[in-house]
């Protein structure tokens, strides 16, 4: 056997002692390491810990904002003229608790959100009886002019424009109304807003009687 074929053979059985050290040792790791610690196999992510993210909700607001018109208002000043929104906002819960808020600005967004915080500034308790309103009403505020009267259950809301956006978030399910005077939005919400104000409960007028509930309405 020549000398080249002997280091020719010494080298390839120390190549295959070296590898089967090498398996040796990784068997002897993968034994020892605990399983949290042994790197995924397989598909892509398995044996990772997946975090599940929670998020919170916000808690709805119980007030409800209703857009009745936005306008564009042009002012003429000294050089030219200037141009502005109108947003007639009307905000209410529902419950028995309503207003309108009317402002102007620059920007179509600023104008309503200045109308939603002057529409809660001036909020009005209106006092609700199964449903609908106690008694017959006229509310009047400019050139605009209302009517509202009781009806019942099964009726809904007989009413349109800027009236009805304010019986709806006013609370009240079933009432007639009429309008009788200016057709604006603005003038018509407030002149409901004047109306709902005037009204007067029965647990009031039952006091001021001397008489209970039971006997006022019987």
């Amino acid at each position: 056997m020549d000398l080249e074929n002997k280091e020719e053979i010494s080298s390839e059985v120390t190549e295959n002692i070296s590898e089967t050290v090498s398996e040796t040792e990784a068997i002897s790791e993968a034994v020892e390491t605990p399983e949290e610690e042994r790197p995924a196999r397989g598909r892509k992510g398995r044996g990772r810990k997946q975090k599940i993210e929670t998020v919170e909700e916000k808690p709805q607001s119980e007030w409800t904002e209703r857009v009745v018109q936005i306008s564009r208002v042009t002012k003429v000043v000294k050089g030219g003229k200037k141009l502005s929104f109108r947003a007639i906002v009307i905000v209410g819960n529902q419950k028995g608790q309503v207003g309108v808020g009317c402002a102007k600005a620059a920007e179509v967004i600023i104008a309503i959100q200045k109308a939603i915080a002057d529409g809660r500034k001036n909020l009005v308790t209106v006092p609700i009886f199964k449903t609908t309103i106690p008694h017959p009403i006229v509310g009047r505020s400019g050139a605009g002019e209302v009517m509202l009267r009781p009806a019942s259950q099964g009726t809904g809301i007989i009413a349109g424009g800027a009236v009805r956006s304010v019986l709806e978030l006013a609370g009240i399910e079933n009432i007639l109304s009429k309008s009788l005077g200016s057709k604006s939005p603005l003038n018509a919400a407030n002149a409901t807003i004047a109306a709902l104000k005037a009204l007067t409960p029965f647990s009031d007028v039952a006091k001021k009687r001397g008489l209970t509930m039971a006997e006022l309405l019987n």
